[in-house]
């Protein structure tokens, strides 16, 4: 709904609102007034009635009547009563002279008419009527409905007295018919006035609106201005000392506010952005030592969310019992910078640094990092292995070509001496046989040289990785059951999209898969299990063999390094490649004599990636 017309409602409901308001007083004044009215001059009426009435009886003790016979009396009563001219002429004129009176009557002790202004209601029971007392004192809604309902007869009552003892009753028949066609044209009246009174209020209530609200177009264009990028102007109509010009000029204001806060707003957002991928943690403080910059990391180090931490003090947030909360501490009370220092919270190295900023020499705060020691040895050890591999890649390269082609010669002419030379002894023809063996083993191991150096071109799909880890599984039961080896493979809790060459990362992890279960020659269990973790895919791999010996869990990932009879040395290299290839990471666990746990992690696919999983079950 638009403004103008709520301004016009408005206006025009708050008039109709006052105007019934006043209609109503106006109305039940009016008719408590005429009630009150009405209720006393009944009470008169039936006073003069009373005292005509006491004075058409005489003394009876001075008459024949037997004062001891009530029904003699009664008789006697009525007699008195109905011949007397004056009580007679009293009654019908007040009948007559009055509109509201209904009808009057003298009426006994049993309920009888002594006297009726009706003459065929004399000497019969005088029904019982609502006393108009009711009317006279009941509210103004009450009353209002009283009269504007159909007709009603009301009473009014008075006692009569013979010699001090009661005889009867005066009664009075009052009808709200003479109210009703009093009110009636005054309601009228009041309902025209309210009428006129809406539509005039509509009137002025638009006008009014249009007046009020014509600046408003100017403001609005003067917003799209600012929302266009557009500085708003000040119009030289406006009048500094009204509301349109304040509001103008303070829209001018405002405009260039957003305009300056929109470069810190992009500011603002990459700096959220940076620091909700940090993996360190960063703590600034105010020059009061008050923080006001938390990173999301810093919530697994302090154990607490960035909302809690947020304008508080360092001693609020952190206490002297704890390692790091006492190195923070120190380091603010000397208001000593700290390059980097490694304590232990929590059963965790941790490396924390404390650097003052300063401004012309004056500190304007603090900024505290901490990060995971664990982590950056890991990323160290990582970092090196892949300096190594990249190296040994370099070499092998190298030392592939160069031994190709020599080696391709020697084979060759191995086979033409081999062919050309007379029947050999069994003796001689051994050796023969294991120089050639020997010649194609080292062909082998160029060859698989070559493939490893080799560039490959990964061909991403998206791929649900519970379906790839069902799959692996199942290459590897039959070597598994050989074994005795049980293969259990978790449940797929939730689906782990991944984009992924499917071939090279199902051949890492059967690499993994094979390694277990030939370190488990006796038999036992290997769980392969995928999660989400941190938001990555993870794939553990757990076997129940004897462990990685401590001396050798560095050259585990090397080329050709091997701790088994027979074995090549590739396939963890190749997989240790492959992972770094889809910018994920292997790494594992091990307890001598308990077993070791591979890690394989890869990044999830974005949640916006429209296309579905792909189905594994023709790979």
């Amino acid at each position: 709904m638009r403004l103008r017309t709520k301004i016009v409602l408005a206006i025009t409901g708050m008039v109709a609102a006052l105007v019934i308001a006043f209609s109503v007083l106006y109305l039940s004044q009016l008719l408590r007034q005429r009630v009150a009215s009405a209720f006393e001059d009944s009470q008169q009426l039936a006073s003069q009635i009373a005292f005509a009435a006491n004075s058409a009886v005489p003394d009876l003790s001075s008459t024949r009547v037997d004062t001891g016979d009530p029904e003699a009396v009664r008789k006697a009563l009525g007699d008195y009563l109905r011949t007397d001219i004056t009580l007679s002429n009293v009654m019908e004129s007040l009948v007559g002279s009055w509109p509201f009176l209904y009808d009057a009557a003298l009426v006994d002790k049993d309920g009888r008419a002594l006297l009726h202004t009706n003459p065929s209601a004399t000497g019969k029971p005088v029904p019982v009527r609502p006393a108009f007392a009711e009317l006279r004192y009941a509210p103004f809604r009450k009353q209002l409905s009283l009269v504007l309902q159909s007709p009603q007869i009301y009473e009014v009552q008075l006692p009569l007295d013979l010699n001090g003892t009661p005889f009867g009753t005066v009664r009075l028949g009052i009808s709200t018919v003479f109210m009703r066609n009093e009110i009636r044209p005054r309601l009228r009246h009041a309902f025209v006035l309210s009428v006129a009174a809406v539509l005039l209020s509509l009137v002025l209530a638009a006008s009014l609106s249009h007046v009020a609200l014509a600046p408003l177009q100017r403001i609005s264009d003067q917003l799209d201005r600012m929302v266009g990028g557009q500085p708003a102007e000040v119009l030289n109509e406006a009048d500094p000392y009204d509301e349109y010009g304040l509001v103008t000029l303070k829209i001018a204001h405002l405009g260039r506010q957003i305009n300056d806060a929109k470069d810190l707003y992009l500011y603002k957002s990459n700096l959220d952005h940076i620091l909700a991928n940090l993996q360190d943690g960063l703590i600034l403080f105010t020059r009061d030592w008050r923080i006001v910059l938390v990173s999301a990391s810093s919530e697994k180090f302090l154990g607490r969310p960035r909302a809690e931490l947020l304008g508080r003090k360092a001693e609020e947030v952190f206490t002297a019992a704890s390692p790091l909360g006492a190195f923070v501490l120190d380091s603010f009370r000397q208001a000593r910078p700290v390059r980097q220092r490694e304590i232990e919270a929590d059963g965790r190295r941790i490396q924390v640094a404390l650097d003052f900023i300063q401004q012309g020499g004056t500190p304007i705060g603090a900024l505290l990092t901490i990060r995971d020691a664990e982590s950056v040895r890991r990323i160290e050890d990582e970092i090196e292995l892949s300096r190594r591999l990249a190296a040994i890649g370099s070499l092998t390269s190298g030392v592939a070509h160069e031994v190709k082609n020599p080696l391709n010669a020697i084979a060759l002419h191995f086979e033409n001496l081999r062919q050309k030379l007379p029947k050999l002894t069994p003796d001689a023809s051994q050796h023969i046989d294991v120089v050639g063996e020997e010649i194609h083993r080292l062909d082998r191991v160029v060859q698989n040289l070559v493939d490893f150096t080799r560039p490959v071109e990964l061909c991403l799909v998206l791929t649900d990785l519970h379906k790839l880890v069902e799959q692996v599984t199942l290459l590897a039961q039959p070597e598994a059951q050989a074994v005795a080896v049980a293969i259990e493979c978790g449940p797929s809790v939730e689906p782990l999209p991944v984009k992924i060459d499917v071939d090279l990362i199902k051949q890492a992890l059967l690499n993994v898969v094979i390694n277990g279960v030939q370190a488990m020659p006796g038999g036992g269990t290997l769980r392969v299990s995928a999660r989400r973790e941190n938001g990555d895919a993870q794939v553990a791999i757990a076997d129940q063999g004897p462990g990685v010996p401590a001396d050798v869990r560095s050259k585990i990932f090397n080329l050709f390094f091997t701790t088994k009879h027979g074995g090549s040395g590739i396939g963890l290299a190749t997989t240790y490649r492959t992972m770094q290839m889809h910018h994920g990471s292997v790494s594992f666990e091990s307890i001598e004599g308990t077993g070791t746990t591979f890690f394989l992690r890869l990044p999830l696919a974005p949640a916006d990636d429209a296309s579905p999983p792909t189905s594994l079950a023709s790979s």
